[in-house]
């Protein structure tokens, strides 16, 4: 057992659970507003960029 690399893992995880706190704690003191969302919360609700999908359109090809 690496303790070194046990180390890492936690501190990692450490920082994740950091940021799904924080990330929590500010929509719980966000109110319902009037107008734009804030930028913060809109750049979490946006799909990353590899997970949108694009439709693919096959075209039939003309005979002859």
């Amino acid at each position: 057992m690496d303790l070194v690399k046990v180390l890492q893992q936690l501190h990692e995880e450490l920082e994740n659970l950091d940021a799904a706190i924080h990330s929590l704690e500010r929509l719980q003191q966000t109110t319902r507003r009037r107008g734009r969302r804030e930028d913060w919360l809109a750049e979490i609700r946006k799909p990353a960029h590899s997970a949108r999908k694009r439709k693919i359109v096959f075209k039939p090809q003309e005979a002859g």
